[in-house]
């Protein structure tokens, strides 16, 4: 791959960027895939801000490339968390669920290069309008919380970057090299890529819910709790109680109820497979092992140069 846009502007080697997944993306993963050569980001979703100042201290002793850390922004200790990325010096930032407006601006006062992850034109267009530095436009086949409009990465992607002037990464369906070479067709400058890195020996998820993940086949992922805030987990468990429910005509209060707290920790992080939220993309049907981070990313790079040269003698 040939440098670019992306590659550019976060001085890495391949447009090739790791997922900040909460209770899987800790300072060992983020630092194996920016060695690799990629853009690895720390979760801060599922860290308080303690933790996060140890896993971005430990990301810097292991790595002396590029990293990110990923904001959602609804998180209740929001103003503590920008505090320590600044103090930290973290060159990148991705934030996303909430106004990019909020922080752009005094995060790029700082140095810091900031990406909102959005979920259609209309967002990305306001990401663009808050003064981000690119956008990760995301399908609702990605993992975890979505966007409400279920737009498809293959849809999203030329609508976007119709409209973009800024670069944009792709994200939401996206494990293979085929699947990167894809989304760089239809305009994406680069890539985010979660689910594969979940099914990674770096990740710090529990191993009963990457052995799951590698389980997994077509149609075993639903996104559901949308009256709360979209998401797509594997069907366990937990998620027939929660299509027990609807059968009900629950109120909204009744979903909260039933979802109740630390859901997702118990299920990804602490490994109950029955009534933890395991949160994972569809294309977890594709991956059928758990890998090292860096073995991960060659095979990326080598399946995208084998789909290139295979994708040059298409002929009509």
């Amino acid at each position: 791959m040939s440098q670019n846009k992306i590659t550019k502007l976060f001085n890495i080697q391949y447009p090739i960027i790791q997922a900040g997944m909460i209770w899987a993306s800790g300072w060992k993963l983020a630092s194996e895939v920016s060695e690799a050569g990629g853009l690895g980001i720390i979760g801060a979703g599922s860290m308080y801000p303690d933790i996060l100042r140890e896993h971005i201290q430990k990301c810097k002793k292991a790595t002396s490339k590029p990293f990110a850390v990923n904001v959602p922004m609804l998180y209740p200790d929001l103003d503590k968390i920008m505090e320590i990325i600044i103090e930290e010096e973290v060159p990148i930032v991705f934030t996303s669920a909430g106004n990019p407006k909020t922080w752009t601006s005094h995060l790029k006062s700082k140095g810091i290069k900031v990406v909102h992850v959005v979920s259609s034109v209309k967002f990305a267009l306001k990401s663009e309008e808050a003064g981000v530095d690119a956008v990760v436009a995301e399908g609702f086949e990605a993992g975890g919380h979505n966007g409400r409009e279920e737009t498809t990465t293959f849809t999203l992607i030329p609508m976007v970057k119709k409209e973009l002037t800024i670069p944009l990464i792709a994200a939401g369906g996206i494990a293979s090299g085929a699947g990167i070479l894809a989304a760089m067709v239809l305009g994406a400058d680069a890539v985010q890529i979660g689910t594969r890195f979940v099914a990674s020996e770096e990740a710090s998820s529990h191993i009963n819910f990457k052995n799951e993940v590698v389980r997994a086949q077509e149609g075993d992922t639903k996104l559901t709790l949308k009256e709360l805030a979209p998401v797509r987990m594997l069907k366990n468990k937990f998620y027939q109680d929660i299509e027990s429910l609807y059968a009900k005509s629950p109120t909204k209060e009744e979903l909260q109820e039933l979802l109740g707290r630390a859901r997702a920790k118990k299920g990804m992080f602490e490994g109950d497979l029955d009534e933890g939220e395991l949160e994972i993309g569809q294309i977890s049907g594709l991956i059928k092992d758990i890998l090292p981070a860096r073995k991960i990313m060659e095979t990326l790079l080598a399946e995208f140069n084998a789909a290139q040269i295979e994708a040059s003698t298409l002929k009509f």
